[in-house]
């Protein structure tokens, strides 16, 4: 439907085939049926290229654009199926996110990094959380949810839910040590890469990140 539609609203790779051959007795003319061969096998190429780029993560962009302590994770282990809560006592693991793409975030109520990263983190999922993508925020260690309801209302946070690692079984069990710690899980539940310390997950550089991985 849209490629019989006016030039104007067609896809570019239906304008460029359609330029192609209506510039192929042109072509044939001045160049013969091997140039022409060698023209589209270059197009089919060039295609093939950005297309590769579109799935590609630029990792070092991110870390240049302030996630400087980002480390791309190489064979990491599966995983871990530990479950975490909510308050209503119900159970969670973070299979229950296969298919999106997902940033945990570990913290607690007494970090004094949390307090200053949070707000970000609640932006990053305001602006991009949905069917593709989640910010998941597991407050590991003593955290009562009156605390944590006291520090959301404090830094502004509206868009988080609250998830708890009473005994840090889950955060162990991920190598987490010190707070805060984030990990970033690709859509088969691997983990991709993670950040030791605080930072900016409203930035440009982040959200970048996250859309490249939303669409790899």
């Amino acid at each position: 439907m849209i490629a019989s539609g006016p030039a104007a609203k067609r896809p570019p790779h239906m304008l460029l085939a359609a330029s192609l051959l209506w510039g192929r007795s042109v072509i044939v003319k001045s160049f013969g049926g091997h140039m022409l061969r060698s023209v589209l096998l270059y197009t089919a190429l060039v295609f093939c290229a950005n297309t590769a780029l579109a799935g590609e993560v630029d990792w070092q962009a991110a870390k240049d654009g302030g996630l400087d302590k980002l480390v791309v994770t190489n064979d990491a282990p599966p995983v871990a199926e530990t479950t975490f809560t909510d308050p209503k006592d119900g159970t969670h693991t973070l299979a229950d996110y296969k298919g999106q793409v997902v940033l945990v975030n570990f913290w607690a109520t007494w970090c004094a990094p949390c307090r200053e990263e949070m707000p970000s983190l609640d932006e990053l999922q305001a602006e991009l959380g949905g069917d593709d993508f989640q910010v998941v925020p597991i407050a590991t260690g003593r955290n009562s949810v009156e605390n944590i309801d006291r520090f959301f209302q404090e830094t502004g946070v509206e868009n988080l839910p609250v998830l708890l690692d009473p005994r840090q079984q889950l955060a162990r069990q991920m190598g987490v040590v010190g707070l805060p710690v984030t990990i970033i899980l690709d859509r088969d539940g691997n983990e991709v890469a993670r950040l030791m310390g605080d930072a900016d997950w409203a930035s440009d550089a982040a959200k970048e990140l996250v859309r490249q991985l939303i669409a790899g």
